[in-house]
Formats: structure tokens, C-alpha cells, sequence
């Protein structure tokens, strides 16, 4: 049982993601700055944010698989982003499949950590009230 969010290898790949994609976006013309650069920033954010947020509610089962999915679909914004890239910016081609890879890696194990949540979670149950008669 993990005992922290910083214990989930999601989180891990996530974080260190992160900082992957802050490089990247910082290498990017000036005129993305406000663009595609901040898009690839604020979705690499979401999704390290998404699973600390989710595992914070992981006593509500239905809200930690929700956080799981917004995790995992801005994983998917990341990765449509870093294709566009590719395309514009062909000097970034290596660097750029690197991350792609990485990114179809987490979106997989998120994936999959989902389907574990769904199907595995349990949920703490609440002592019963006692009435007053």
C-alpha cells in the first residue's frame, strides 16, 4: 500500500516529465511562448497535479478515478502537442520522440493504474452513526 502519492510511479514519471517539458518549451520560438509552449506547460502540469490532487481524495473512490482520467487525458493533450512540434520544429525531432515515447509509457501505466483503482479500490467505510432515542 503506498503511503504517499510520491510513492505512485505515475507520479514519478510525471514529475520528472515536468521539467522534461519545461526545457523543451523554453527552446521553442518566442512567438510560442504564449502558444504551444504554454500549452505543452500547462498540460505537463495537469497531469502531475491531476494524480497528487486524485490520490489526495482516495478515500472517494469515484473521485480519485476521475482525477485519474483528467491525469490521463492531459497526457494525451501532451502527446498531440509534441507531435505538433515535431512537425514545426524538426531541429527538435530526437528530443521530441524521446518524450513522445515516454509520454505513450505514463499514458499507458496511468491507464492501466485506473483500471486497478476502478476494479481494486477499497473505499473506507464510515462507523455507523449512533441514533439518539
Amino acid at each position: 500500500m503506498t503511503k504517499s502519492y510520491r510513492d505512485l510511479e505515475i507520479y514519478k514519471e510525471s514529475f520528472r516529465l515536468y521539467f522534461e517539458v519545461q526545457k523543451l518549451s523554453k527552446q521553442l520560438p518566442n512567438h510560442e511562448t504564449y502558444e504551444l509552449a504554454s500549452q505543452l506547460r500547462r498540460a505537463a502540469d495537469s497531469v502531475v497535479t491531476n494524480i497528487v490532487e486524485g490520490y489526495g481524495r482516495k478515500n472517494y473512490k469515484i473521485e480519485f478515478e476521475r482525477f485519474l482520467t483528467f491525469s490521463h487525458a492531459s497526457t494525451n493533450e501532451i502527446i498531440c502537442h509534441l507531435e505538433k512540434v515535431q512537425i514545426l520544429y524538426p531541429t527538435h525531432k530526437i528530443q521530441v520522440e524521446i518524450m513522445l515515447s515516454e509520454y505513450e509509457v505514463l499514458a499507458k501505466k496511468t491507464y492501466r493504474f485506473m483500471k486497478y483503482v476502478e476494479k481494486n479500490w477499497l473505499i473506507a467505510k464510515r462507523k455507523p452513526e449512533i441514533q439518539n432515542l
